[in-house]
């Protein structure tokens, strides 16, 4: 059998194609890997996404939109995309527990997986203390002391931007000097509330059944181990897209996130589609990454309909 569209991954953007890939009677058959959901299905509760007053848990969004996408028709099978080719159509994806797939059009939407220190305490209270995005999560630490992991742009950028929050940021980083460029550096040391803790190592995470109570870290000086005390822990060390997969076949830039043409979510392959936090460097939030779901889905329609309508006039 020869889909017509398959969905790599079930992300806002995955199940926002296939809502409306459904709608449009193209049958997309999505690609669960074996922990769907995305990012969100990490997140306590999502207060930012646009008709939810009150917020919503993140695992109750995911499991709202597939099941938006299920009763429109569209198809979910559990498994993990170990390779493609794109070589020639249909395009073939070899996946783990399912064998090889085939389809005339493939839309990627595989996230980015943000990255962790490895550190005992650190995946047990994400969630509970610990987060990776400032944006999503930084309004519930109001008028508490926040610390934030991490030595780039990124990492003082969320800094800055939780001071908006916190009645204190600290920011430790495992080094003296930092990664950040000069102008974002100076823009977190002339702000006040940020307090610094440069030239520690993180060791563990520490938590009790009331929430977070801080970070232990070692000073790479004096080699003294101490505990920062904090109500929430952010880790700003970067993101992975998930492209290992591709093999190449598909145009990244160099930190591995797909390539899109202006103002489209096509790729350097026809018919190959790419949206959410696998082609998004910048913003990386639930709403973008569903808006991105619905372009990529009007763009593969497109482009299934002008199949059609050339082999129609050969």
């Amino acid at each position: 059998m020869v889909y017509k569209t398959i969905i790599i991954g079930t992300g806002p953007a995955g199940l926002t194609s296939a809502i409306y890939l459904a709608r449009a009677n193209m049958e997309p058959l999505v690609i669960e890997g074996w922990q769907p959901g995305g990012q969100l299905t990490t997140t306590t509760e999502v207060e930012n996404f646009p008709g939810f007053p009150d917020g919503i848990l993140g695992s109750e969004l995911m499991s709202n939109m597939r099941k938006q996408a299920q009763r429109f028709g569209a198809t979910f099978k559990t498994g993990s995309v170990k390779s493609v080719d794109f070589s020639k159509r249909p395009y073939t994806l070899d996946v783990e527990g399912l064998g090889e797939l085939q389809a005339d059009s493939i839309i990627i939407s595989t996230g980015a997986s943000a990255k962790y220190l490895g550190i005992p305490g650190e995946q047990e209270n994400i969630g509970r203390g610990v987060s990776t995005c400032a944006t999503c999560d930084g309004f519930f630490f109001r008028g508490k002391k926040i610390i934030v992991v991490g030595g780039g742009d990124s990492a003082m950028e969320e800094a800055v931007f939780l001071t908006r929050f916190a009645s204190e940021v600290r920011l430790v980083h495992r080094r003296e000097e930092l990664r950040a460029s000069k102008i974002m550096q100076d823009r977190a040391r002339q702000n006040d509330k940020i307090v610094w803790s440069l030239n520690r190592t993180p060791l563990e995470v520490a938590a009790a059944s009331m929430g977070l109570q801080g970070l232990k870290v070692r000073n790479n000086e004096t080699g003294e181990e101490e505990l920062l005390e904090t109500d929430g822990l952010f880790i700003t060390i970067g993101h992975t897209p998930n492209t290992g997969f591709l093999g190449g076949q598909i145009d990244t830039d160099e930190q591995g996130y797909i390539i899109v043409k202006p103002g489209t979510t096509e790729t350097n392959i026809p018919g190959v589609f790419a949206c959410g936090d696998v082609q998004d460097r910048q913003y990386r939030q639930a709403i973008t990454a569903a808006g991105s779901g619905c372009m990529a889905a009007l763009d593969c329609e497109r482009y299934l309909e002008a199949q059609v309508h050339e082999a129609v006039h050969v």
